[in-house]
């Protein structure tokens, strides 16, 4: 890796790092405008910029740099979650995270060759699909589990782990936190296409 290629994944990795740990943080505080406080956090507005520095390290580095991204980021911001935001947070948010960017990274390789706005719209369309079901069913469900007959509170407690759940409308809270994906999602085509006209130079020299 050369001095330029070593810049540039610091430079993804601590986007990565700094857009996952803030959205940790804001997810815990309703949006209280608009009368929208029972449908967003401040969460959703930062988060799918997550799949932005994916798909761009995804360009950058191909399948295999975007995934050691992914994984550094993982790390370094359940790490950090667990130190600012909740542990039930920061587990919730590394499950969705891990398995949402991985998805998104697949899908994005099998479209590498279509239209340039293609990858990152559809991989972030589906991508966050997932990332919404898993970690907002995690995260603020206060109820028993279906077929366990137990809380994730008290699961947690059984590993040592100390639970209070947070009471969200957790419903309400994913729907509105996907539309607000989707529409991020069609805005950082615009950033994601500026980016790609700099980075294009030196992918045709890497080519």
């Amino acid at each position: 890796m050369t001095q330029i290629d070593r810049r540039d994944f610091v430079i993804s990795l601590t986007a990565m790092t700094l857009v996952v740990l803030s959205s940790n943080i804001l997810v815990q505080y309703p949006f209280q405008h608009l009368g929208l406080g029972d449908y967003l956090t401040w969460g959703a507005f930062s988060y799918p910029f997550s799949f932005l520095v994916t798909d761009l390290s995804n360009r950058r580095f191909g399948t295999q740099g975007a995934r050691r991204v992914v994984y550094a980021g993982f790390v370094l911001a359940v790490i950090l979650s667990i130190i600012l935001a909740t542990p039930r947070i920061a587990i919730a948010s590394g499950a969705a995270f891990l398995v949402a960017q991985l998805l998104d990274i697949s899908i994005f390789a099998r479209l590498r060759d279509r239209a340039w706005w293609m990858p990152p719209f559809i991989s972030s369309v589906i991508s966050s699909g997932l990332d919404t079901a898993i970690f907002f069913s995690f995260a603020f469900y206060c109820g028993v589990v279906p077929g366990f007959g137990l809380t994730i509170s008290y699961m947690l407690g059984q590993v040592g782990i100390a639970d209070q759940c947070i009471a969200l409308p957790w419903t309400n809270l994913a729907l509105a936190d996907y539309l607000v994906k989707l529409a991020l999602a069609a805005i950082a085509i615009a950033p994601y296409g500026a980016v790609l006209a700099l980075m294009r130079p030196r992918l045709q020299r890497a080519a």
